[in-house]
């Protein structure tokens, strides 16, 4: 079955906040084989600052981390994996093609490839206005998250 979801839709399963939830939507969610993600770019976002002043373009690596958000969406959307963290693994033939900048719609799509245990690969491809700009695959370990414990931390425990 195939899914949309809206940002809060988005905010239940992954843990990113603002400034760092960089997925605005998902416009196909197939739950552990495909998900096609949208970010929209806008002027307003704070790293354009400084990248680059008077030559705003996205830098490469939000471009990986968005689309390692969409990709964790896929690895998170499956039942027995519920509440876990989808770390990178690793980056592998990352190629960017065009600048992102302000004004863009970027589209990524996300493709499950071989998951063994709570290891996961996914091939992704970003587009703006159906041209690539980027590309990579990258590799997931699916980990339950660390509880914190600030009290125990404090008494030297």
């Amino acid at each position: 079955m195939e899914y949309k979801l809206d940002v809060e839709d988005i905010r239940a399963l992954l843990p990113h906040r603002y400034p760092m939830l960089l997925v605005d939507r998902v416009l196909e969610l197939t739950p552990g084989e495909r998900v096609v993600g949208l970010k929209n770019v806008t002027i307003n976002e704070p790293f354009f600052n400084g990248h680059f002043p008077g030559q705003a373009v996205m830098p490469g690596v939000l471009i990986l981390e968005t689309m390692a958000q969409v990709a964790g969406l896929i690895l998170l959307s499956v039942p027995q994996h519920e509440g876990k963290l989808a770390y990178i693994g690793s980056v592998k033939n990352a190629k960017f093609r065009k600048p992102v900048v302000p004004g863009d719609t970027l589209i990524i799509e996300a493709l499950l490839g071989k998951v063994r245990g709570t290891i996961g690969e996914v091939r992704m491809v970003a587009t703006v206005e159906g041209e690539q700009v980027a590309r990579c695959e990258m590799m997931f370990a699916l980990v339950s998250p660390t509880p914190v414990n600030v009290h125990t931390k404090l008494k030297g425990e």
